[in-house]
C-alpha cells in the first residue's frame, strides 16, 4: 500500500504558507491606509480650512458687496461737500452806503453766503450797469491793482469789493442813471441783480471811469 502521508503534509504546508502570505499582505495594506498617503479617490482636508484656523479663507479678505463706507471715507466725502467756490445761487449781492472822499464816490459791493455750506471766493467780481431795458451802460469797470486772495465764507459771512468812480460834478464825464447793477461772482456766469439807487454814474461814454477792487473779508472798509 502506497504511503500518502508525505504529499498531504506538503499540501498542508503549502496552504499554510499561502494563508500567511495573504495575512502579511493585508496587514501591509492596512498600515499604508492609516499613514498620511491618501487612497485613490479621496482628498485630504487641511486643518487650516477648519473654522477658527490661522489661515485666511476667501471670505476673510474680500469685502462684502454693498458694505457701508468706513468713517474715513465718510469724513472725506463730507470734506469734499464743504470745499469749492461759491456759486451764484448760493450768494446774495448788495451795495453798501457811499463813502465819499477826495472827489471820489466809493461803494462796497457785498457778496453774502446764503447757503448752508462753506465756500470760497477769489479775485474780482464782475460788474455792469444796465438801464431799465437791460441794456448795458458803458464798458465794464476796470480792475484796480491789488493782490487777490481766497476768502472763505461760512454760512452767513460776506466778502466785499470796492466800486469807485470820480464824482461827475468834478470829472465832467458823461453820465447815465442806471436802473440795476449786475454783480457776477468770480468764475461764475450768472449775475446777481442789485437795484441801483445812488444816482448818476459816469458810464455815458465809451471809456471806463469805474473800477472795482479784489474781494476782501467782511462788508466794507
Amino acid at each position: 500500500m502506497a504511503d500518502t502521508s508525505q504529499p498531504l503534509r506538503r499540501a498542508a504546508l503549502l496552504a499554510s504558507g499561502v494563508a500567511l502570505l495573504g495575512l502579511l499582505t493585508a496587514c501591509g495594506s492596512e498600515s499604508a491606509s492609516s499613514s498620511g498617503t491618501p487612497e485613490p479617490g479621496k482628498t485630504t482636508r487641511s486643518s487650516s480650512a477648519e473654522p477658527g484656523g490661522g489661515s485666511a479663507t476667501p471670505g476673510d479678505t474680500a469685502p462684502a458687496v454693498g458694505a457701508a463706507p468706513s468713517d474715513t471715507a465718510g469724513s472725506a466725502s463730507a470734506s469734499a461737500r464743504t470745499d469749492g467756490r461759491c456759486h451764484t445761487s448760493e450768494l446774495r449781492a448788495s451795495v453798501g452806503r457811499v463813502d465819499p472822499g477826495a472827489g471820489q464816490r466809493n461803494f462796497p459791493v457785498v457778496l453774502t453766503n446764503t447757503s448752508e455750506r462753506t465756500c470760497t471766493v477769489y479775485g474780482y467780481p464782475g460788474a455792469a450797469f444796465v438801464d431799465a431795458s437791460g441794456k448795458q451802460l458803458g464798458p465794464d469797470p476796470e480792475r484796480a491793482p491789488g493782490s487777490p486772495r481766497t476768502v472763505t465764507l461760512t454760512p452767513g459771512k460776506s466778502a466785499w469789493s470796492g466800486l469807485s468812480f470820480s464824482s461827475p460834478e468834478i470829472s465832467g464825464a458823461r453820465t447815465a442813471t442806471p436802473a440795476t447793477l449786475l454783480v457776477t461772482p468770480p468764475d461764475e456766469r450768472e449775475p446777481l441783480t442789485v437795484k441801483w439807487t445812488a444816482g448818476e454814474v459816469p458810464v455815458g461814454g465809451n471809456a471806463s471811469s469805474v473800477s472795482v477792487t479784489a474781494l476782501s473779508p467782511g462788508t466794507g472798509p
